[in-house]
């Protein structure tokens, strides 16, 4: 088979890049999937300038000498965040085919699970050391006081506890990511729900001076507003969000939980709080499993660091969309956008 047929038989039955190069390093032709990962001009360049690899040239000639497959990683040099797996094939007197697999989605998902792996084993040795070293104080003093035994107690409750909000909320964000591509089923009268979840978190802001406030502004406010969805997941994601308001609000200030439509005929939910502000270079990273501005203030306010990654898993699943905007000491929004139930 000629060396211009090659990409024409092959090209269209692989997905990943397809390169046809000379002796020289010179591509002599591409599929479709080459060209979209390298560049439009990546036809008569040299291989070299296409991907990052020092040790290119050795390994082609090895491949050349001994007529067998070669394989090595590299990055395009367009794109140093991608993650290539090369595999290069001599065919005939002077063509050599490559073959260029880009691993970066697997690549990532590998990085995030040792991360998560680190992160919760972070997360529980923590309460666990506290837990174990209390435990061996209390049985290695027989002669304890009552109010330090009561104290330890306390403390010992509290992690107990926190352990146990970090793993509800793993199980509540393992479940949504398993069922993320499932299209939700259920209706979710929405104003009813958040009627009902301020109500719950009203008792709470009390007794910190907070006042949360909801407000219908859309045409029509004496309609209910449906979204196809799951009721509990719904409730959970403006519970979240009240949460987090209430933790990072000034004091005594007022909570807005605002409703409107925007021009896109979907249902918007804002809610704003009054605060410290959030820095923009952490914004991005807010919904990230166990990202935290100030991780001191928030495991001392009993945040598990999951929180807004399960609203945002959640929103994914109901085909929202959820946006963070924040002005440092003044007010900070959390904006949920859901499409109306249609049929």
């Amino acid at each position: 088979m000629y060396e211009k047929d090659l990409i024409k038989t092959f090209g269209s039955l692989v997905e990943d890049a397809l390169l046809v190069i000379s002796h020289d390093l010179i591509i002599k032709d591409a599929n479709a999937a080459s060209i979209r990962l390298l560049g439009d001009q990546v036809i008569g360049t040299d291989l070299n300038q296409q991907i990052v690899y020092s040790g290119l040239a050795e390994e082609l000639a090895a491949c050349i000498h001994s007529k067998k497959p070669i394989e090595f990683t590299t990055s395009p040099t367009r794109n140093h965040y991608r993650h290539i797996r090369a595999r290069m094939m001599s065919w005939g007197e002077d063509t050599v085919i490559v073959l260029l697999l880009d691993m970066t989605l697997q690549h990532n998902l590998e990085k995030m699970r040792r991360d998560f792996v680190a992160n919760v084993s972070h997360e529980l040795r923590s309460p666990l050391t506290s837990l174990i070293g209390f435990v061996e104080t209390i049985q290695n003093s027989p002669d304890m006081e009552l109010s330090v035994r009561e104290r330890f107690l306390n403390i010992m409750d509290e992690e107990a506890k926190r352990m146990s909000r970090l793993i509800d909320d793993l199980m509540s964000l393992s479940k949504v990511e398993v069922d993320e591509h499932l299209v939700p089923e259920g209706r979710v009268f929405v104003k009813s729900l958040l009627q009902s979840t301020v109500n719950a978190m009203s008792n709470r802001a009390l007794k910190t001076g907070h006042d949360i406030r909801f407000r219908d502004h859309r045409a029509q406010q004496n309609s209910e507003p449906v979204i196809r969805g799951g009721n509990d997941e719904i409730m959970e994601v403006f519970q979240n969000l009240l949460d987090n308001a209430l933790k990072y609000s000034f004091p005594s200030s007022i909570i807005n939980v605002e409703m409107h439509d925007n021009e896109q005929g979907q249902l918007v939910i804002n809610v704003i709080n009054q605060g410290e502000g959030i820095k923009e270079k952490h914004i991005p990273r807010l919904t990230e499993r166990f990202y935290r501005v100030d991780k001191g203030r928030s495991r001392q306010m009993g945040g598990t660091g999951l929180g807004l990654a399960i609203v945002k898993h959640i929103i994914n699943k109901h085909r929202g969309q959820l946006m963070i905007s924040s002005q440092l000491n003044k007010e900070t929004i959390f904006k949920v956008t859901l499409p109306y139930l249609t049929d």
